[in-house]
């Protein structure tokens, strides 16, 4: 979610318009609804002055705002804050373990998020288990979907092949 999208949520989230956030980061009360729009929509991207402005004026964090630098632990962090808000990822704990869990009342997209970490969770456990090599695990993460594609094609293409064989 880029920086834009985040403005707009967190804005949505305080109940704030665009023109009443504007006027409170500074803009003129004439164009503050507009300016905001260009930066909600990507047409502009806020300076880090800016950015610390609306960060504090929204009650969040600046690192709440930009787009996460996962090589952080705290953009990491708050990495996994937007994917909850995206995708409505949920923390719990499991057997004393600390999960990540997918939001079974978020509908269709609960469906693809399960069905696409069912085959994450697939390819890892063949990984450590050691039925495929590091390199066959890198080459399905770093290539994935088009893997997984090919993946169905070809039990697809074997299906008919033994019905073929079959007549």
């Amino acid at each position: 979610m880029a920086i834009g999208e985040r403005i707009r949520y967190f804005r949505n989230l305080k109940g704030m318009t665009q023109k009443f956030l504007g006027v409170q980061v500074g803009f003129p009360e004439k164009t503050a609804d507009i300016r905001l729009a260009q930066y909600e929509s990507g047409t502009r991207t806020p300076k880090s002055d800016l950015t610390e402005v609306l960060a504090n004026t929204l009650g969040v964090s600046t690192m709440a705002l930009n787009v996460p630098d996962i090589d952080t632990e705290i953009g990491f962090m708050h990495t996994l804050f937007a994917l909850e808000d995206i995708y409505g990822l949920k923390i719990n704990k499991v057997d004393g373990e600390i999960c990540i869990c997918l939001d079974k009342n978020r509908g269709t997209s609960y469906i693809s998020l399960l069905e696409r970490f069912t085959a994450w969770q697939k390819e890892s456990e063949k990984y450590r288990n050691g039925e495929i090599s590091k390199e066959e695990y890198d080459h399905w993460r770093y290539t994935y979907p088009e893997v997984e594609v090919q993946h169905t094609r070809d039990a697809l293409n074997e299906l008919r092949n033994a019905k073929k064989a079959d007549q």
